[in-house]
């Protein structure tokens, strides 16, 4: 299992019902050069939030990070998502706003 697969379970670990009906939009994320590594987060569905995908899908917000590392700092609380994005280690496509509902998973 690869770190970006082991954050993901570990958000899929802490997500409950309240979560996800309290931040109910999905998400799409590419990681790594080329979009390695492309997971769809679908917190509009009641269960199965986390897909691993190898194909574009529908989302409400899509979050591209290049570097795996920055991924991993990000979700370890190692840097500040703000920063990151202002910084272009995170390039946000859709509401950015959705983003920021996020910084509850990534704690």
């Amino acid at each position: 299992m690869n770190t970006v697969e082991k954050i993901f379970n570990k958000i899929n670990l802490q997500l409950t019902p309240k979560h996800a009906k309290q931040i109910n939009t999905s998400y799409l994320f590419n990681i790594g050069e080329d979009n390695t590594e492309q997971w769809l987060l679908d917190l509009t569905k009641t269960t199965n939030w986390i897909t691993k995908t190898n194909t574009e899908q529908e989302a409400e917000c899509i979050i591209t990070i290049k570097n795996i590392n920055d991924f991993n700092d990000l979700a370890n609380g190692k840097i500040n998502p703000t920063i990151a994005f202002m910084q272009g280690k995170i390039k946000i496509k859709g509401n950015v706003s959705l983003a920021l509902k996020l910084q509850i998973l990534f704690t």
